[in-house]
C-alpha cells in the first residue's frame, strides 16, 4: 500500500505532473467530514485497482494557490491526470463505483 503524499506548492505539483504518467489529486480539508471519510475509500480503490496512479493529498487550507489554479474550491474534489492532462474531475457527491468505472476505462487505454 502506497503512503499518502501531500503536495503544498505549485512548483512541486508541476514537477509531479510532468514526471509521472498518472496522478490523482485529492483536495480536502481536515474540517470536512465527508472528505475525511471518503479519502480512505478512494485511496483503497487506487491502491487495489489502479496501482500505477500516484495518490496526492492537497489541503485547501494550506495550499490555496493550488486550489485556485485548478479551480478546486469544493471539498472533496478529485482530479486525475494522465500524461500531465486533467482527464477526470469529480466533486462533492462522489460515488466510488462511478469513480472506478471512469478511471478503469482510461487506465486500460493507457496502461494495457
Amino acid at each position: 500500500m502506497n503512503k499518502t503524499k501531500t503536495v503544498t506548492s505549485l512548483e512541486e505539483l508541476d514537477k509531479i505532473l510532468k514526471s509521472e504518467t498518472a496522478v490523482l489529486l485529492y483536495f480536502n480539508t481536515i474540517s470536512c467530514n465527508v472528505g475525511e471519510s471518503l479519502e480512505p475509500k478512494v485511496k483503497n480503490l487506487i491502491d487495489i485497482n489502479f496501482p500505477k496512479i500516484n495518490f496526492y493529498n492537497i489541503d485547501l487550507n494550506f495550499s490555496p494557490e493550488i486550489a485556485a489554479k485548478y479551480n478546486a474550491f469544493v471539498e472533496p474534489t478529485i482530479l486525475i491526470f494522465f500524461e500531465g492532462k486533467e482527464t477526470i474531475r469529480k466533486s462533492r457527491n462522489i460515488s466510488i463505483y462511478e469513480l472506478y468505472e471512469t478511471i478503469d476505462r482510461l487506465y486500460q487505454l493507457i496502461f494495457e
